[in-house]
């Protein structure tokens, strides 16, 4: 997942009140994630480090059903599971096998495999948003307005309306980028997708901070 500003762009921010644009920005943002019921992708994920060298590289796949049901499967170089039931997510490290129990609350939902499951108004809400057009698509940065986040910057990456990347910065300057593809939405998914069943003789650690 690689996410690299017109003229125009640049030139509406030299006129328009930062307000104006933040606005306009997140009820952009809202109007593209508000249909959103479903959707299911192919995803290739790369981790850089604040200077830019390559930490990991890792693909597979993820399906997600609002409100708060996700299940993200890393398939490559190591496999690792993420599945919210809509109430609880469960962390599944097969290699280790042990499960991480954590409640479906507003801390987890900051994280990056949840956010899109959630309230699209409620997202613009947490996030100041601004808006940059680019060739064929645009996109939205996103800068969380409280400080109990996992990451400093998200930036979302649309095409002809589709979701094709998301980019996150944590406060070390490390970067994660997220490229979607053969994405499919608003498609029915079995609500099965979304149910974990913890693996006999797996280690189980609840977080309930």
């Amino acid at each position: 997942m690689s996410v690299k500003k017109t003229l125009t762009a640049l030139a509406l921010t030299l006129v328009m009140p930062v307000a104006a644009l933040a606005s306009e920005g997140a009820d952009r943002l809202t109007s593209l994630l508000e249909p959103l019921e479903t959707l299911e992708a192919r995803f290739e994920q790369l981790i850089l480090d604040g200077s830019g060298e390559r930490l990991q590289q890792a693909n597979g796949q993820m399906w997600l059903s609002r409100p708060g049901k996700f299940r993200w499967e890393v398939a490559a170089p190591y496999q690792q599971e993420v599945i919210s039931d809509g109430s609880e997510v469960y962390l599944y490290d097969p290699d280790l096998e042990q499960v991480t129990v954590q409640a479906l609350d507003q801390r987890v939902t900051h994280t990056p495999a949840l956010l899109l499951s959630g309230s699209a108004r409620e997202l613009t809400e947490s996030y100041e948003v601004t808006r940059h057009q680019e060739g064929g698509g645009e996109s939205f940065r996103l800068v969380p307005r409280s400080p109990d986040t996992l990451f400093e910057e998200l930036q979302m990456t649309f095409r002809g309306e589709q979701l094709a990347a998301l980019q996150m910065i944590d406060s070390t300057g490390q970067e994660t980028v997220i490229e979607f593809s053969d994405v499919r939405t608003n498609h029915a998914i079995d609500d099965r997708r979304f149910a974990f069943q913890i693996p006999d003789g797996a280690d189980v650690i609840r977080d309930t901070h």
